[in-house]
């Protein structure tokens, strides 16, 4: 059985409970495995509880001096492993049972890319600061594997992914993209035109890291600007919702009316978000506006 490479990037966040699952579930794959976790730039109080994981066994953990991202970590992770399977997580999950690894184990027969998923807590948090990024998760990016294998052109997310060391070599990930976001969909729509198959499975982990509201909307816009960018540099990311609808706008010559009329509710959508009860279609326009905005800027410096 060939080896597994745990690649698990580290960011202000306790990870002890994390790999400490991952090290009591690695005899249930059969072959060897390495748990990979690297710190990128970290507060040292939160390098203080992580380095404990470094006496425990099958974990290599190492400390960058400064942050290099979130592409340059994953690749300088897939640098340093040395088996032909690498698991590529979030270090904001938990494995949704003892069965996480053993069930990845019995699909690498399927595909060169397997996909887990991902879930959130049934419940919306107490704290209100947090329930948009449980309803974004609930509602845009937890669903069975049946329903994703049917959304080809559905984002991919490398939160929970096992994928073939060779075939992400060959791609990596796209270290121009310094700030927040789409690093990961730029590889999945690299993978889809190449003709990899990305194979889905019900094996999702429990995303438990929400971020407060006004952190989720900043990432948000970082995310919406790599969009444009990469729309801009080789077209990708043509064919999302976001992208379609704003091109569309722009084509009809509607550009400048949405972002006019946007600014008059811009405030008032704004606290909604953030409020106790958020709606996900104040995100929409939100995230609606910047890219319009991003793409009159992009297109002002052509």
């Amino acid at each position: 059985m060939p080896g597994l490479s745990v690649l698990l990037p580290i960011y202000n966040r306790d990870v002890t409970q994390l790999v400490q699952a991952l090290v009591q579930q690695a005899a249930s794959w059969p072959g060897p495995v390495e748990i990979l976790c690297l710190d990128d730039g970290s507060e040292e109080s939160t390098r203080r509880l992580n380095r404990v994981v470094a006496t425990w066994p099958k974990v290599h953990y190492l400390e960058l001096p400064h942050n290099i991202g979130r592409s340059a970590i994953r690749n300088r992770l897939a640098a340093a492993a040395r088996y032909p399977w690498l698991l590529l997580l979030d270090n904001n999950i938990s494995p949704p049972d003892k069965q996480f690894l053993a069930r990845y184990a019995t699909a690498i027969s399927e595909a060169a890319v397997i996909v887990g998923g991902t879930v959130y807590t049934e419940r919306a948090p107490a704290n209100p600061e947090l329930r948009l990024r449980w309803l974004y998760g609930q509602r845009r990016e937890a669903s069975p594997a049946a329903q994703r294998q049917q959304q080809p052109r559905a984002p991919f997310i490398l939160k929970n992914v096992l994928m073939q060391a060779e075939v992400f070599r060959q791609f990596r990930l796209d270290e121009t993209l310094t700030h927040y976001g789409h690093e990961d969909s730029k590889l999945g729509w690299q993978l889809r035109e190449a003709g990899i198959t990305i194979h889905h499975i019900d094996n999702p982990a429990l995303h438990d890291g929400l971020e407060p509201a006004s952190a989720f909307l900043y990432k948000t816009q970082q995310a919406v600007c790599n969009l444009v960018y990469l729309y801009y540099s080789n077209g990708w990311g043509r064919d999302t919702g976001l992208l379609r609808a704003a091109l569309m706008l722009r084509r009809m010559g509607l550009g400048q009316v949405y972002r006019a009329g946007f600014l008059l509710m811009s405030k008032r959508i704004q606290r909604a978000l953030l409020s106790a009860a958020p709606k996900l279609w104040h995100l929409d326009a939100l995230k609606l506006y910047w890219a319009l905005q991003e793409l009159r800027r992009q297109q002002r410096k052509k």
